[in-house]
């Protein structure tokens, strides 16, 4: 059980590095939006549209870490099999 828990944060922590990379790896907060700059045709004038898109920041990177984190401090609280005494 104890090296059960230990693979699943490692690989916890790997899929959590490579999703926030996949997914743009922005070194600020979690944005779900973005600003793009749109120019009127009629008026000429410059706007700007929000567009969804999920780019996961250190607040998601650190919580999938935290979690990686829990996870192998509990396999400190799980007990290994003890062998039984050897009768010779």
């Amino acid at each position: 059980m104890k090296r059960i828990l230990q693979s699943l944060a490692g690989v916890f922590v790997l899929a959590t590095v490579a999703l926030w990379a996949a997914l743009g790896a922005n070194l600020g907060w979690t944005k779900t939006s973005r600003a793009v700059k749109t120019m009127d045709v009629v008026t000429g004038i410059e706007g700007i549209n929000y567009e969804k898109e999920f780019s996961p920041g250190l607040d998601f990177l650190g919580a999938g870490l935290l979690g990686a984190g829990i996870l192998a401090g509990a396999s400190v609280l799980v007990r290994s099999k003890s062998k039984p005494p050897n009768n010779q």
